[in-house]
């Protein structure tokens, strides 16, 4: 019942939009007599354009997940220390833009690198749509720039890939057979303090039949580093079943699939121009600086409303 009543007051908007829209064309007819209408029609059109967009970006929000929480990794590319400092260049503005948006992240599992950056990261983000947000962040990044740690000044590109996955309710229906796992516990080489050092608290979950392997370490106990691992590995498969769905409908059609992991989505260039430009949108702009302190909104707002055309 809840689900009907939140349907029936979408088509409510939708009806009523279209009413508005029905009612502009009839005063369009009459204006072509009475030239003093047109101001008001210029100022009803305008406003009933501003509320078709805003309604149709609701749509690219609409999925069963998008409006929950999400996890998101992300991790180095080849190129040792360049791409690990790379990787923590993301994390810092995923975190800026998460704190623009006031949601609420917590980094469940991250390893430093040798001399710089960051090998891989995992955060929990909390706030409203904040999955459906940052499944526009799903793919490999590319930055070009000069290297801060070659001697000579060189060019240098590097890659890092983002995963995003939803936490998903209890009550969705992931079968994980207790069999598939092989748990592990450690000492935790993260933050948490003597406590942490001390005790084996960090868990290590393997899931035989993919060889999914999820670590988490930043709880103070086992039982909450199990609980946030065993919700990434939740997610992980729940988003694995959605791509092999998606692929097969994809084959149905007769369209190229392509897979999401290793996907070049953005480009980020500081040398010998300034420029961050989307791939899949061809949405650019020159303030690379904004963007690396976490403003995202124009990429994941142009891509999102893609996909709604895409899905019509």
């Amino acid at each position: 019942m809840q689900e009907l009543n939140a349907l029936q007051q979408i088509a409510e908007l939708w009806q009523g939009l279209y009413q508005r829209a029905v009612d502009a064309r009839d005063l369009a007819a009459m204006a072509e007599d009475d030239p003093d209408m047109l101001d008001e029609l210029a100022d009803e059109a305008a406003s009933l354009e501003e509320e078709f967009e805003r309604r149709q970006f609701s749509l690219a929000l609409a999925g069963p997940h998008d409006s929950g929480p999400a996890i998101f990794s992300i991790f180095a590319g080849a190129g040792g220390t360049e791409a690990q400092d790379w990787a923590q260049m993301l994390l810092r503005m995923y975190l800026r833009w998460a704190e623009n948006k006031r949601y609420k992240t917590v980094i469940t599992d991250m390893t430093e690198g040798e001399e710089a950056g960051i090998k891989s990261v995992t955060v929990e983000v909390d706030g409203p749509f904040a999955y459906g947000y940052l499944k526009a962040e799903k793919g490999t990044h590319r930055l070009v720039r000069l290297s801060p740690y070659d001697s000579n000044s060189r060019r240098h590109t590097s890659f890092a890939k983002v995963e995003v996955i939803p936490v998903l309710d209890e009550d969705i229906d992931v079968q994980i057979d207790p069999n598939d796992l092989q748990i592990e516990v450690f000492l935790s080489g993260g933050a948490g303090g003597q406590n942490v050092q001390k005790n084996a608290t960090a868990v290590r979950i393997r899931h035989l039949p993919t060889g999914i392997v999820v670590t988490c370490q930043n709880e103070r106990s086992q039982t909450q580093n199990r609980e946030s691992a065993m919700r990434v590995l939740r997610g992980k498969l729940y988003d694995i079943e959605q791509e092999r769905l998606e692929a097969e409908k994809a084959a149905l059609r007769g369209e190229n699939v392509q897979a999401n992991f290793g996907s070049q989505i953005r480009n980020y260039v500081l040398h010998p121009y300034q420029m961050v430009k989307d791939l899949r949108t061809n949405i650019e702009t020159g303030n690379t600086g904004a963007v690396l302190d976490g403003d995202l909104d124009m990429f994941i707002e142009a891509w999102l409303k893609s996909q709604v055309g895409e899905d019509a």
